[in-house]
């Protein structure tokens, strides 16, 4: 006998049974709370690897609804393009099913972007094929237009120029600011789609007539938001200048 009860002794064993278990809660807290810090150095940065879990996490998937639109778009140029110079370009049936696959195009490039920032499905590719794709159906519809001789090729020219220039002037500035799609640029690329598509079809009458003048305003709207888009360059890239001159004073001084 050892004298001591045997609540006692149960209550020593279930004390030193509760220290464990408590132990055990703290060295998994402990765990979770150095799996946490692990993704900052000693600095309170985030560690690289972190950085890169997370850019991984939050980038969408390639095969969302966006880029499968993108992807549509980019598929359906080879196929307007046999349509539209099948049996020498100018059968109205051809014609008209190529008219159909540029509107399937241009639609989808009306979904696709605001699908991908409203869903939060934006991805690198989409930033790269996007722009291509809506060029690459518009150049070819252009191309075909005036290779047929239904569109003078100085109107290709002017606004193929005017998309790829503007374009590359992005790129030249994108260090001081991106330059905003101003509502002119959205009434210009309707126009423009509506104007296209009126020349695909084999039109006769009082509506060729309209789509002569509806490819004027387009081609006006081309050329003044062309020049519009140059000065907000201009102006970003002075603003950029003065900041970085400003910074660099304020870092001397």
């Amino acid at each position: 006998m050892t004298g001591v009860p045997a609540s006692a002794a149960g209550g020593s064993s279930g004390a030193h049974r509760a220290r464990g278990t408590a132990g055990a809660a703290d060295d998994a807290r402990s765990e979770a709370s150095g799996s946490a810090s692990g993704s900052a150095d000693e600095g309170g940065r985030p560690a690289r690897g972190g950085k890169i879990t997370a850019a991984a996490v939050n980038q969408a998937s390639v095969w969302n609804v966006a880029n499968l639109l993108t992807m549509l778009r980019l598929l359906l140029v080879p196929g307007f393009v046999a349509l539209m110079l099948a049996d020498g370009g100018y059968d109205p049936a051809w014609r008209s099913l190529a008219w159909a696959a540029f509107a399937i195009a241009m639609i989808t490039d009306l979904f696709d972007g605001h699908l991908a920032r409203t869903y939060n499905l934006v991805t690198d590719f989409g930033k790269i094929a996007d722009p291509i794709a809506d060029k690459a159906i518009m150049g070819a519809a252009l191309i075909c237009l005036s290779a047929l001789g239904d569109l003078p090729w100085w109107v290709t020219a002017v606004i193929l120029g005017r998309e790829l220039g503007i374009t590359l002037l992005r790129f030249l500035v994108i260090r001081y600011g991106v330059i905003p799609a101003s509502r002119g640029g959205k009434l210009k690329t309707l126009t423009q789609g509506v104007a296209v598509g009126m020349y695909v079809l084999a039109l006769t009458g009082w509506l060729a007539t309209l789509r002569f003048w509806v490819m004027a305003a387009a081609v006006v709207l081309t050329v003044v938001t062309g020049l519009d888009y140059v000065r907000q360059a201009i102006v970003l890239r002075r603003q950029g200048i003065a900041e970085r001159a400003a910074a660099l004073e304020e870092k001397e001084a």
